[in-house]
């Protein structure tokens, strides 16, 4: 069982965004920028396009909601979108806040947020897609 599959669980600790049926987000706890928010698929398959195409076609409208709202709550320029799939065996997409190409290093230092910071942030996107509808 993966992380991501013991965090959709509950058996890891999370600030969730968001979840339906068939996916599941939640702020990365090493975060390229503040509000970086990780989409999965319930289904624990390792790569992302080995998801059937019902879950693939999925994910990005699924995600499009998400990143419209943390453009409401982090100041950027646009939000990113980063499939790696080599950290963890769960297939996943990054939302990143950018201001700047440079934002999307994965190799770059990263900054560091409290406890209080991550879930004030997670609330601010929860309210965002709420107030989005």
């Amino acid at each position: 069982m993966t992380i991501f599959s013991k965090i959709i669980k509950g058996e890891i600790p999370c600030h969730k965004i968001a979840e339906d049926a068939h996916y599941f987000a939640f702020l990365d706890i090493r975060p390229l920028q503040r509000g970086h928010v990780l989409v999965v698929p319930k289904a624990e398959i390792d790569y992302l396009f080995d998801l059937d195409t019902t879950l693939l076609s999925g994910i990005l409208p699924f995600a499009q909601k998400i990143a419209k709202a943390i453009e409401k709550v982090v100041p950027c320029k646009r939000v990113g979108v980063a499939v790696v799939g080599l950290e963890v065996p769960h297939a996943h997409v990054h939302l990143v806040p950018l201001n700047q190409i440079s934002d999307l290093d994965f190799t770059a230092s990263r900054p560091t947020f409290t406890p209080q910071e991550f879930e004030e942030t997670a609330q601010a996107i929860r309210q965002a897609l709420a107030d989005l509808g």
